[in-house]
């Protein structure tokens, strides 16, 4: 099976609130952005990758978490981020049952996200090479 047929199969057997509420999480992450592609990781977690790894969404007994790996450095303007504020690096939201998926909220997280991850990319073929430099006294030797 592949990835995408893994989290089909996840929301399939989810059958109550928790399968409806990751279906949509999912459909708001692969809508924010063509080019983010879905990968199955750490033994059933659906994980979305874009320039980077974007987000982790989990189904638990009683709630669906979306964790951001980097979501300490996202701007959060619609405060979706509700789990893990204490942390340095990584935010989540846990959708608890009943809660709303604020579409396009979530959908901007993801493309911050996106943005954060690019920006990384960016830094490191910007960064100067750590190859040795010659000096005078290397060439006198």
């Amino acid at each position: 099976m592949n990835p995408s047929e893994h989290i089909d199969q996840l929301i399939a057997e989810l059958a109550d609130w928790r399968g409806n509420t990751l279906a949509a999480v999912r459909r708001c992450i692969r809508e924010a952005d063509p080019q983010i592609v879905e990968q199955w990781k750490w033994m059933g977690s659906p994980t979305w990758y874009c320039d980077g790894i974007i987000a982790v969404g989990n189904a638990h007994k009683e709630k669906v978490k979306l964790t951001f790996s980097h979501g300490a450095r996202l701007p959060d303007p619609d405060n979706l981020f509700n789990a893990g504020l204490g942390g340095k690096v990584w935010r989540a939201i846990d959708f608890l049952e009943g809660d709303k998926v604020h579409t396009q909220a979530l959908k901007a997280l993801v493309r911050a996200a996106i943005d954060f991850n690019r920006s990384k990319a960016n830094a490191k073929t910007r960064a100067p090479s750590r190859a040795r430099v010659k000096t005078v006294k290397d060439t006198q030797e």
